[in-house]
């Protein structure tokens, strides 16, 4: 009998320190970008609003995604773009976001030196934005992208992100570069970009010149990724020190151990950080033991 409660004990301390939190990635300075892209409009990721019909492919390599290390039932929630104003503009565009994890790094290249787009993903969420660009002239903007189903991430993975932007009228569009992203440098060649005045990415998905990227088909083929925010849903198990999916004496081990040594190895300090102070310290060691003895 004291075998049965005590796994009862250990089964209902484990259900009872779940809880679920929001957690986000900065690829580039995203609260203090400073590179305003200011090149041909064909390399503007994630969009340019100086043509009717836009759409890239990013790729969201495993090292811009480590924060999400240790955590459990990882799902991708926002993506969001920060861009620089200078138009007095009302611009209109229906978008459409498909997600995918890929183990690639990098885009492909046939046998004539082509680059290519991968097929398209899932599409998770699809929304009309009407911007109107008077309201942030001279200001920076955000342009928030929310999942609506949050799309489930496997840790290691690159993440691929298509995105497709249409105007509903050809001609609405933007003069020049007056609305424009701004961007990472030094990540080179993790976006590619489709742009044209009349024909969608979707449709030039359909054709039978996809999956080639050229300058013919008014392709970006060496573009850096635009400084992104990337919020994700995630779990964890309070208590849950070495990754086990347990809470037991094996973690108050855990514990000690990386305070005193300092090595992160078999360690999930987003676990470890029990009183929820923001800081792994004796004191988590205190809140454990007691968590497991009450």
């Amino acid at each position: 009998m004291k075998k049965l409660l005590s796994l009862l004990f250990v089964a209902v301390l484990t259900m009872s320190a779940h809880a679920q939190f929001l957690g986000w990635i900065e690829v580039g300075d995203y609260y203090n970008p400073t590179e305003i892209y200011n090149g041909s409009y064909f390399d503007m990721a994630p969009t340019n609003f100086y043509l009717a019909h836009t759409g890239v492919q990013m790729i969201y390599t495993p090292d811009l995604l480590t924060n999400m290390a240790g955590k459990d039932g990882v799902k991708i929630k926002y993506l969001n773009f920060k861009f620089s104003s200078e138009s007095f503009e009302a611009i209109v565009r229906n978008a459409k976001i498909y997600l995918q994890e890929i183990d690639a790094t990098e885009f492909a290249i046939n046998e004539n030196g082509v680059k290519q787009f991968f097929t398209f993903g899932d599409l998770v969420a699809e929304g009309r934005y009407e911007i109107d660009l008077y309201d942030f002239y001279g200001e920076d903007h955000s342009l928030v992208m929310e999942i609506e189903e949050p799309f489930n991430f496997t840790l290691g993975k690159s993440l691929l992100v298509t995105i497709v932007f249409d105007a509903e009228d050809d001609d609405n569009c933007t003069m020049g570069s007056d609305y424009a992203p701004f961007y990472t440098s030094g990540i080179r060649g993790k976006a590619m970009t489709y742009t044209d005045n009349w024909t969608s990415f979707v449709d030039y998905a359909m054709s039978d010149q996809f999956p080639d990227a050229t300058a013919m088909q008014g392709c970006g083929t060496n573009v850096e990724l635009p400084v992104t925010e990337i919020g994700y849903t995630y779990e964890r198990m309070l208590g849950d020190a070495n990754g086990d999916a347990n809470i037991s004496i094996a973690d108050v081990t855990a514990l000690i151990n990386f305070l005193l040594s300092g090595d992160p190895t078999g360690f999930y300090e987003v676990n470890a950080d029990i009183n929820e102070d923001g800081k792994t310290s004796i004191a988590d060691v205190t809140s454990l033991i007691s968590m497991l003895l009450n």
